[in-house]
């Protein structure tokens, strides 16, 4: 019986001081639970005037750091106003200094001796011309040399005119100059260039005529440049068709027989063979050995079937300015051709017989223009 109430004890003290832990352990949980921010938020209100102040105070600050940014883009905005305003000033400047330079380099040009000539007061008023390639230069006035072919070129004489060559190249390759999109564009390249032209007017600038192969063999493209001590400026282009221009060559002759055959070898070999449009006039003067000129003459149509021969004999005593006026004169036919004096020791290319055709000037001489002259 006691040991039945004993045990009933122990179990009721089990059970308080069971529910006494879990009461405890119930409370520390609840007092040391983190507050959510959520409930943080909804006590910021109800807490009274000091949450409303901070906000105010947060709202206040981004519309002071929103009208802090708006004052600096309108700044920058001011800023970028005032540079495009200088700017477009500079641009305007730059046009009016641009036009009146253009304006000066057409007077230079349109003063200079390019498109049309200046009257001179004597002959050694003028300047002549010098011919140039991609290698060589030249020259009439050959200075203390005394020799007509400047070599080694000087480099700033050199880097002159390969700068006009490839300057002439932009102009002829770029859109301006193919206006006529049904014709084949023709790439030029510097293997093109053929010879050039250039002078120097002290008081004006430099000039330089530029020829460069074109699609076929007899067509060729012309372009004169002007640099009016400035920029190089375009003047004119021009295409040149050699294919009607026919050559003349007059040879005044007496005896020689053996030089006319060496003649006549590089005549066959450059003039028949490689060009065909040339004519050889023969002036010849006395009777001695006239046949053997007549038979060279002959042997060479026979071998080669041109006919484009013409002998004229006179008996007089030999003069070479009668020589070239008589055969001068006795071309008949009514088209144009270029005269060509030559004389039997000459010795000439294909190349040059082209030189000759891109060169020739039509010139029209009369008697009073002559005594006006000399």
């Amino acid at each position: 019986m006691p040991g039945r109430w004993l045990l009933a004890l122990v179990a009721r003290v089990g059970l308080i001081v069971l529910g006494l832990c879990c009461c405890l352990s119930l409370f520390y949980l609840l007092a040391c639970k983190p507050a959510s921010h959520g409930h943080q938020h909804t006590q910021l209100w109800p807490g009274g005037a000091t949450s409303k102040e901070g906000y105010m105070a947060l709202l206040q600050e981004r519309e002071d750091s929103h009208r802090h940014y708006i004052n600096s883009l309108t700044k920058q905005i001011a800023q970028l106003k005032e540079a495009l305003q200088e700017r477009t000033q500079q641009l305007q400047d730059g046009k009016m200094l641009h036009r009146v330079l253009q304006e000066f380099f057409r007077s230079q040009l349109n003063q200079a001796e390019v498109n049309s000539g200046v009257k001179l007061p004597s002959e050694y008023a003028v300047i002549p011309f010098d011919t140039f390639t991609l290698r060589r230069v030249y020259q009439l006035e050959t200075g203390l040399t005394k020799h007509p072919e400047e070599r080694p070129v000087r480099k700033d004489r050199r880097d002159e005119l390969i700068g006009t060559v490839e300057t002439a190249l932009h102009v002829l390759n770029g859109p301006l100059q193919h206006v006529d999109n049904t014709r084949r564009k023709h790439t030029f390249s510097p293997s093109d260039f053929i010879e050039g032209l250039t002078r120097t007017e002290r008081n004006r600038g430099s000039v330089y005529e530029l020829m460069f192969k074109g699609d076929g063999p007899q067509d060729f493209t012309q372009l004169v440049l002007f640099r009016p001590f400035g920029p190089v400026l375009k003047v004119k282009s021009d295409r040149v068709d050699t294919r009607s221009m026919l050559i003349n060559i007059i040879v005044p002759l007496s005896k020689r027989v053996d030089a006319f055959k060496q003649f006549i070898s590089n005549f066959r070999e450059v003039c028949i063979q490689q060009d065909g449009r040339v004519h050889l006039t023969v002036v010849y003067f006395g009777r001695d050995q006239i046949d053997k000129v007549k038979g060279t003459l002959d042997q060479t149509t026979r071998e080669t079937r041109f006919r484009g021969f013409t002998l004229i004999q006179l008996n007089e005593e030999f003069s070479r300015g009668r020589g070239l006026e008589v055969g001068a004169k006795a071309w008949r036919r009514s088209q144009n051709v270029l005269l060509f004096f030559c004389d039997v020791d000459i010795h000439f290319t294909a190349d040059f017989l082209t030189s000759c055709r891109l060169n020739a000037e039509p010139v029209v001489l009369n008697l009073f223009w002559l005594m006006t002259l000399f």
